[in-house]
């Protein structure tokens, strides 16, 4: 299974650094980034494939929630199915 992982928030330092180690602590392994600044604002697109992760989805998609309202990120994580079909035409 893969989700899709979206970070937005205010730039600083660290932000794809700690958002991939918690991916690695929780044995989710990430296929694709895309990133970029715009202003000061950090926009970031994870692929990543949870088929190996050591925890229940929710409660890795909690752990990265957590994280970003300690960080004052917003940070979603959803399965890729549920994500193709909310963009479906």
């Amino acid at each position: 299974m893969r989700a899709v992982i979206t970070v937005i928030g205010k730039d600083m330092v660290g932000i794809l650094a700690k958002v991939s180690s918690v991916c690695a602590e929780n044995k989710v392994n990430i296929i694709e980034v895309t990133q970029s600044i715009l202003q000061d604002m950090f926009c970031m697109i994870m692929m990543a494939d949870v088929s190996q992760c050591t925890v229940e989805f929710a409660e890795f998609s909690d752990i990265l929630s957590e994280y970003g309202k300690e960080s004052s990120l917003s940070i979603h994580v959803m399965n890729e199915d549920i994500f193709n079909s909310m963009h479906k035409i």
